[in-house]
């Protein structure tokens, strides 16, 4: 009966699933206890080359004809069986969020326990506002490869759909039904794999990051992505959080996208928050929102992802990392959201509640991923005492795959190599290992052991992997030695940017931080022997102030690579060596510098 919790045991049709990533990937389309046929989408939906898995359309149901609704609280008159939101790791419901409409597929726990007073109840399959497109009556609602636990006083809604769940359950759960079954997940568990190999493929390809077609420039309160204007695919890569100066919200803007093409946004890099007020209610007049069902934001490498900000994000994410661990507190996501790791819905500190994830499809055209075996082999590094020759654990690895031609490892600059997936950290023997394609791979040492220093240079390598060694592998030891007293000593290096003319504070100027590490004088960002940069960009704060905390004694130089509206980047655009010492680390190292305005109107020509 609905509204009251009970459990029983129930068979589950299984479909063999491929683990291998093809175009055209086995539909995956469950309803209730059997597999029903998706049929042809409408001729206006039809993909080429779509998510893994049949994922992204609608799939009847009764799907919309055309574009799902806006955001609404009218009646429910489409229904749609396509899964909306996918955990690969656990879900978890905190703070004040609400509702996640459609299908909700966890292959691990499903954790709720909200905050007190935020109201007790989170829904899934419909939601109050959202597409109001909701799962067919008596379908799947919410499937759980794990546990269910739903705090104390609090409900769990999935009033007219079906909870199944492998694990146990415990707490309040109103439901159509609710069903114990051991094999509850095991139709989507090949889909992590296949999201896995579909992000890293869609963002680097065969050959290294994916080339892009457009460009995407931070500064001046917003990211701006301009496309090309033909191709039918938009690429833009973005290595740089999408939040504004001091970590706040920024506005996210389209230029140049032709009617109909697919937009894939790549967000490089292993920690990554999107801060953004864009995106709105009203599908007529928020440009973000037509893009939105031919929008995808995917994460490859990220483990630390946060997505937040008071706007309607529009657009399907996906996750690629198994071991991320993704937080969501806009109030609405607007498309379909798949993370192969593990995603906590929740509120923003101090803010108000009510979090959704919207029912949205994505219908995009997607690159060709090939269904080919790939030939891997594991890379290694063993850490060391250099003394004693004793494991060292705690050790932190980044692995850098050779991309750019250019001998050595490069990890900044003009045309860097290709990190490949997230930092591995050292266990109790003392090694980290990947399995990598063939290719040739440096490991770079980014913290040493509690107690050691880190060596220099921190890279080790190249490892080849070759169709010959791929069966035993590569490896390689790096040794530490024991910190001196002045190992620990470190500095901050303050920017301060004001108008030449006015002395007053100028916001938005961005600067990167180089290291000196290859003993050449002057500054060397590309090339075989680079210097090392230091961190992502800094942009100044409405006081002009930008600040490069915690770095170790050494020389450095600040680059200028963006300026306010209406300014001139300097010329040149490097200053210093400016040197952290023992005697000024206490209070740091404080940067003078000025722009002139730009009489000509353009923004970005040189002084």
């Amino acid at each position: 009966m609905p509204g009251m919790f009970h459990t029983h045991r129930a068979g589950r049709l299984l479909t063999t699933l491929s683990c291998a990533f093809v175009a055209a990937s086995v539909p995956l389309f469950p309803s209730g206890n059997a597999f029903a046929s998706a049929g042809d989408p409408p001729a206006d939906r039809a993909v080429a080359a779509p998510l893994p898995g049949g994922l992204g359309p609608c799939v009847p149901g009764n799907c919309p004809p055309g574009p799902y609704p806006p955001i609404d609280n009218g009646s429910i008159v489409f229904r749609d069986n396509a899964i909306n939101v996918f955990a690969g790791g656990d879900f978890r419901v905190r703070g004040s969020a609400a509702e996640a409409e459609g299908r909700v597929v966890v292959l691990g726990d499903f954790d709720q326990d909200k905050a007190d007073g935020a109201g007790g109840a989170y829904n899934v399959g419909e939601a109050g506002v959202g597409s109001r497109v909701a799962p067919p009556v008596g379908s799947d609602w919410l499937t759980t490869g794990g546990g269910i636990t739903i705090g104390a006083g609090e409900r769990l809604l999935a009033e007219q759909g079906v909870v199944r769940h492998a694990g146990a359950a415990s707490g309040t759960i109103t439901a159509q039904d609710v069903t114990e079954d051991p094999d509850a997940a095991a139709p989507y568990t090949a889909l992590r794999g296949q999201l896995n190999a579909a992000s890293q493929c869609y963002a680097h390809g065969e050959d290294g990051t994916r080339t892009p077609t457009g460009t995407a420039v931070h500064g001046g309160g917003e990211t701006v992505f301009t496309g090309d204007g033909t191709s039918a695919l938009q690429v833009f890569n973005v290595d740089f959080d999408l939040a504004g100066a001091s970590g706040g919200q920024e506005g996210i803007r389209f230029l140049n996208i032709p009617d109909g093409a697919t937009v894939l946004v790549n967000v490089l890099g292993t920690q990554r928050v999107v801060n953004t007020y864009s995106g709105g209610i009203d599908d007529a007049t928020d440009p973000l929102n037509r893009l939105r069902e031919r929008l995808l934001w995917n994460f490859p490498d990220a483990t630390d992802v946060e997505i937040k900000g008071t706007g309607q994000f529009q657009g399907s994410v996906l996750i690629g990392q198994n071991a991320s661990d993704t937080t969501v507190s806009v109030p609405g996501i607007n498309g379909r959201f798949f993370t192969t790791g593990s995603l906590t819905h929740t509120s923003a500190k101090g803010g108000g509640g009510g979090q959704e994830f919207h029912n949205y499809p994505f219908v995009g055209d997607l690159p060709e991923c090939g269904a080919e075996p790939t030939v891997t082999g594991t890379v290694e590094v063993a850490k060391k005492d250099a003394e004693g020759g004793k494991a060292l654990s705690g050790a932190v690895f980044e692995l850098w795959q050779e991309t750019n031609g250019v001998p050595g490892v490069q990890t900044s600059g003009d045309s860097p190599d290709t990190q490949v997936g997230a930092p591995c950290t050292t266990d109790g023997q003392g090694e980290c290992n990947r399995t990598v394609p063939l290719g040739t791979y440096y490991w770079v040492e980014t913290k040493a052991p509690n107690g050691y220093a880190l060596p220099s240079p921190a890279s080790f390598g190249p490892l080849v992997v070759t169709a010959q060694n791929a069966g035993d592998g590569v490896k390689v030891t790096a040794k530490n030695k024991k910190k001196t007293p002045n190992d620990d000593t470190r500095g901050d290096l303050h920017v301060r940017k004001t108008d030449r003319t006015t002395g007053r504070p100028l916001a938005g100027a961005v600067f990167e931080l180089w290291r000196e590490t290859n003993g050449k004088d002057g500054l060397q960002t590309a090339g075989a022997d680079p210097d090392t940069r230091r961190g992502q960009g800094c942009a100044t704060d409405s006081q002009g102030r930008c600040d490069f905390t915690d770095q170790p004694l050494d020389s450095y130089y600040l680059r200028e690579t963006a300026v306010p509206d209406g300014y001139r980047l300097p010329s040149p655009s490097v200053t210093g060596p400016y040197r952290l010492t023992k005697e000024n680390a206490g209070k740091g190292v404080t940067v003078r510098l000025s722009n002139v305005r730009d009489d000509t109107g353009k923004k970005g020509s040189r002084s």
